[in-house]
């Protein structure tokens, strides 16, 4: 047997949006090309199945500037979240 060639890992940005105007940003994710590509076609399914029309998935690689954005934004909530000193 061969081995399997492993893929490297990625860290992507998945939107989730209804046709009602609802979206959910879930926390970034390491996945491989491969595995972004199956997300995508996976949910698309899924919302076959229920009958929901219009919901679409946005999957898309996140590069460092957005990485950098988003420890930023971490590091403000969790300064906002830090008890006041006395």
């Amino acid at each position: 047997m061969t081995p399997k060639t492993q893929q490297p890992l990625h860290p992507y940005s998945v939107k989730i949006e209804t046709p009602t105007g609802k979206s959910s940003t879930l926390p970034v994710t390491l996945l491989t090309p491969k595995q972004a590509e199956d997300v995508q076609v996976e949910f698309k399914r899924l919302a076959h199945e229920a009958g929901i029309k219009g919901a679409r998935i946005n999957v898309q690689r996140v590069v460092a500037d957005d990485y950098e954005k988003v420890i930023g934004e971490a590091k403000a909530c969790l300064r906002t979240a830090m008890p006041k000193a006395a």
